[in-house]
């Protein structure tokens, strides 16, 4: 959860994103783009994380930000899993892990008791000039939202 280096901006890259859009770092709205990473959606953890984004959403654009939600799940799970849940901002169908290998996201995790490969929850906060400027890994749901909030708010 350390500050981190802002000596260079990040690889621009593109993806694929609900709403029949295409993400691009370089091309992003606002001052701010937070990317949350997460395993999968229609899952407890990512179901919870990703409604206090919304819940949050509007003090997020208060403060500068867009908040975008990526997974490796299809964009037609992704639609659903906005439609269901209402989110106000959309999600990055990364199923090729290009994006997740960008950012060093995909790790060997349990689960059941056996190794398995898979995204490691991560919320990555970028400025204006495509600088990675915080990141949380391993995060655990309970009041991350509140404190990536806190961090944007704070800039």
């Amino acid at each position: 959860m350390a500050d981190s280096p802002t000596s260079s901006p990040l690889a621009d890259f593109s993806a694929a994103m609900t709403g029949g859009q295409t993400f691009k770092l370089s091309g992003r709205p606002a001052k701010t783009t937070v990317l949350y990473f997460y395993p999968k959606d229609n899952t407890p953890g990512c179901t919870t994380e990703s409604l206090a984004f919304r819940d949050l959403h509007d003090q997020f654009r208060a403060a500068g930000a867009e908040v975008y939600g990526i997974s490796r799940d299809s964009l037609r799970s992704h639609e659903g899993f906005k439609a269901k849940l209402e989110l106000p901002f959309e999600l990055i169908s990364d199923p090729d892990e290009a994006v997740c290998q960008a950012f060093g996201v995909m790790k060997m995790k349990k689960m059941y008791g056996k190794e398995v490969r898979g995204v490691e929850r991560s919320t990555f906060v970028i400025d204006a000039d495509g600088r990675l400027v915080k990141e949380w890994r391993g995060v655990k749901v309970p009041g991350h939202v509140d404190e990536v909030l806190e961090f944007v708010v704070r800039r």
